[in-house]
């Protein structure tokens, strides 16, 4: 397991832990290195827009990241998020979240012509999911929730108040 993180805590492994800023630098790992990368309370922290250092252009940070993402996954590998989304409250509450997710955003970045290529975006991931989901339950590998854990999740549901999107996409082979 590798981590990408704006500082290495004291006490890991710096071997597997890098240190950067995802908004302004490139993922420090070559060209598909990985079988899966996971953001989990992370894409909304990235800036959709910057100011380059010269003030006479823009950068587009969360364009820039989800091709890092691609470009560090293998051909067939698989991107897990999941990110607080509108119109939940909790996409808002946190003053550090600059990137507003909806259940659209997607379409940014998958499929045959995907939006963000009009922003430079190079990717092609196929749509595996994105469903709401109730947090933290979306962090756990289980399979199995139990009845009342089951039963809030519906009734959230019902009443519109799941507050994150999950992601599942999957970088394409090319040709397929």
């Amino acid at each position: 397991m590798h981590a990408v993180d704006l500082n290495i805590p004291g006490g890991v492994d710096t071997t597997n832990f890098r240190a950067a800023n995802l908004s302004l630098q490139p993922i420090p790992h070559p060209d598909n290195s990985f079988d899966s990368v996971s953001a989990f309370d992370f894409l909304e922290h990235i800036p959709r827009i910057l100011n380059t250092s010269d003030g006479l252009s823009t950068r587009f940070p969360f364009i820039e990241l989800m091709n890092e993402i691609h470009r560090v996954l293998k051909p067939g590998g698989h991107f897990y998020a999941i990110t607080p989304a509108y119109p939940g409250a909790e996409a808002f509450q946190d003053p550090t979240h600059v990137n507003i997710i909806t259940d659209q955003t997607w379409k940014y970045f998958c499929g045959d012509e995907p939006l963000a290529r009009m922003y430079g975006f190079f990717g092609d991931f196929d749509l595996l999911r994105n469903e709401w989901a109730l947090h933290p339950e979306a962090f756990s590998a289980s399979s199995e929730i139990r009845l009342l854990r089951r039963l809030k999740r519906w009734r959230k549901g019902r009443n519109g108040r799941l507050s994150h999107l999950l992601w599942e996409f999957r970088r394409k082979i090319d040709g397929l």
